[in-house]
């Protein structure tokens, strides 16, 4: 007989994660599980779409039957999850908080399905919920190292989604993690239309580098290859989101923000399909019980770019250990991630 898909699964794909950031599996393990996947961009953009598509390779891998679809836009949400949701998927996975009120609309109708929204805000009745990493912790991260290592007092962050919590999140707890070091640091935030769009994205990070900033933090799906271009064109430092922008880039990426999908988006589906996934936000950080749903990394081996000094390394692993301790707490305000330079 094969073994449980959690076994299997948690087994196979854990032991490369830094061990601070893996999850614990749920209790219980459940076969025959079917998970559908909607993603907002292309599964190649190596950022966003191409994580949540990784993670549900994985489960495939493990034996789960999977499907999923790309590129799907606002006026598609609601008719793709009530498709797979009628096809008899037991967790439909939105791979954005842009999916959770399709979620919220559709959940009622089909009352055998749970339907997961990756960075989500919140649940609805008793089948639609939110999973996410404490995105403001990792702003916070990222902003202590880009004051520590900026010499111009000046960073920026290029970002899309304006006003989304998890955007508003990280981009304020950049901004409170620039401020904790340096108050008196000028921090650009600038948001753009779209989250795919590199061109643009590259535009206004060249902008605000040429202002005299030399780190740009961002939060893009495929838009952000152009933030990490404009590093590397410019000389400046940048975060990644993922280790192929470090790959491409590694003078310019400092860390790249790993996000952990393919194990929260399990322990939400192991619970979905055992009745106790709860309709609401779980999210991950560095005080969970479980574990944190991201970290920050360079490379497999390494969590910073050679170049960070010690000392700026030792910040930054310091400022994480005050997160788990419960030590620091954020309160993170849309005044925090407004636009402009201030």
């Amino acid at each position: 007989m094969p073994a449980p898909l959690t076994r299997r699964l948690f087994g196979a794909s854990l032991l490369s994660l830094p061990s601070a950031a893996i999850l614990a599996p749920p209790a219980r393990a459940q076969q025959g599980v079917k998970v559908a996947m909607l993603l907002p961009g292309s599964i190649n953009d190596q950022s966003w779409n191409a994580q949540g598509h990784a993670a549900l390779a994985a489960m495939k891998a493990a034996g789960a039957e999977t499907a999923f679809s790309e590129n799907v836009g606002a006026a598609e949400q609601v008719e793709a999850m009530r498709d797979y949701a009628r096809r008899g998927f037991g967790a439909v996975v939105g791979h954005s908080g842009r999916f959770l009120s399709a979620a919220q609309r559709v959940g009622p109708e089909f009352v055998g399905s749970r339907f997961i929204v990756g960075s989500g805000s919140g649940g609805a009745g008793a089948n639609v919920a939110s999973v996410d990493y404490d995105n403001a912790q990792m702003g916070y991260l990222v902003g202590v190292l880009a004051a520590r290592m900026s010499k111009t007092g000046k960073v920026a962050s290029v970002n899309g989604l304006e006003g989304l919590p998890n955007i508003v999140a990280q981009v304020g707890g950049f901004r409170q993690g620039v401020r904790s070091v340096l108050p008196g640091a000028l921090v650009q935030v600038t948001y753009l239309p779209s989250m795919e769009d590199a061109a643009m994205a590259r535009e206004a990070a060249l902008a605000a580098i040429g202002g005299g900033a030399d780190f740009v933090f961002g939060k893009l799906n495929a838009g952000h290859a152009g933030i990490v271009q404009a590093a590397r064109e410019r000389s400046a430092y940048t975060s990644g989101r993922s280790l192929d922008h470090a790959a491409a880039a590694p003078d310019a990426v400092l860390t790249t923000i790993a996000e952990r999908w393919q194990t929260m988006y399990l322990a939400a589906v192991q619970a979905a399909a055992a009745g106790s996934l709860a309709p609401a936000l779980q999210m991950y950080g560095f005080a969970s019980p479980t574990g944190s749903g991201a970290d920050l990394r360079y490379s497999e081996a390494l969590e910073l770019n050679p170049v960070v000094p010690k000392a700026v390394a030792d910040a930054v692993a310091q400022t994480r250990a005050r997160f788990a301790s419960g030590d620091l707490k954020l309160t993170v305000t849309r005044e925090d991630a407004r636009g402009g330079t201030a």
